[in-house]
């Protein structure tokens, strides 16, 4: 075997585990935070601590506050702030990108059946998409479109089948359905990246030195987050969609994609709200159900 092709198959191996075992951590830590704010007694007569919560865990007991202002300075310089989930998350995604498609480009992502064009050109329409998807999605989030949750997530969902249904029509089936994968798995770096962890190191500078920090740092941090939690279904299923070549090769696989987006929201809103202490068992039902609709439709309308 010869060295490098030898060798680009071990980064390969490492990159993939890799990108798992941070996507893991990443996911974890966005699901215990949402439980976590969601769970917070907020009953509570205090100056300083916005709610207060137990867990148990391995034998311990846990208590944890949320805190309206900031932590003693001693404390200040021993903060673990979640960064570097996210980071080595998109970091490992683009390299694995980078070693495994556009590496093969001519065999991985043009498919003569749907579009013939040359490689590099593949390859900067791929940028693009990440780029420019990332822009728009930014400008969504500005907009006076974000304080209208039914809005904004009906234009996030037609956007989706917009996106989808193009990059169907420029690569081969499998590359298209991953696109989108890394659209919106960039999308959540590129939250976590330019507004949670600058907003948290402007709240940190302003506890340093002695002043309040600003809520609405919190707040925008915090949207962005939600969106990345209301995402994750979503993005593990794309990320494992190779082992599913029955709707990925299938010729609605965008409008499929799509309708997943939609069931798998609903699914992530169900658990959402149970960590409030909200128990709408129809909202998960109908959610399985349709799931249960869409595989018998596939079935009915096969390729």
């Amino acid at each position: 075997m010869e060295f490098l092709p030898y060798t680009i198959k071990w980064l390969e191996v490492i990159l993939r585990w890799g990108h798992v075992l941070f996507a893991i951590l990443w996911v974890g830590n966005s699901f215990l935070f949402n439980y976590l704010d969601n769970n917070l007694n907020k009953n509570i007569t205090s100056d300083d601590v916005d709610g207060e919560g137990y867990l148990m865990h391995s034998g311990f007991f846990y208590k944890l506050s949320r805190l309206k202002t900031s932590p003693p300075q001693d404390y200040l310089n021993r903060l673990v702030i979640f960064k570097w989930q996210s980071y080595l998350t998109f970091v490992t995604g683009m390299l694995l990108l980078v070693v495994i498609y556009y590496y093969n480009a001519g065999v991985l992502m043009v498919d003569k059946r749907v579009l013939l064009i040359p490689p590099s050109y593949a390859i900067i329409i791929s940028l693009l998409s990440l780029i420019v998807s990332w822009f728009v999605y930014d400008l969504l989030c500005k907009s006076k479109l974000i304080e209208n949750n039914i809005l904004f997530i009906s234009t996030g969902i037609i956007l989706l089948a917009i996106v989808s249904f193009g990059l169907t029509k420029l690569f081969g089936p499998k590359f298209a359905i991953l696109s989108v994968g890394l659209i919106i798995g960039s999308n959540m770096f590129g939250n976590v990246f330019t507004v949670v962890i600058p907003n948290q190191m402007n709240i940190i500078s302003s506890s340093e030195r002695g002043e309040k920090f600003d809520m609405s740092l919190s707040l925008a941090a915090k949207q962005r987050s939600i969106h990345n939690n209301y995402s994750t279904f979503l993005v593990l299923f794309i990320m494992l969609s190779g082992h599913s070549s029955f709707l990925v090769y299938h010729q609605y696989n965008w409008l499929i994609l799509c309708a997943l987006a939609v069931i798998t929201g609903v699914a992530r809103h169900y658990f959402n709200l149970r960590g409030r202490n909200i128990h709408r068992l129809y909202i998960l039902i109908s959610s399985i159900l349709s799931l249960v609709v869409l595989a018998v439709l596939l079935l009915i309308f096969k390729n």
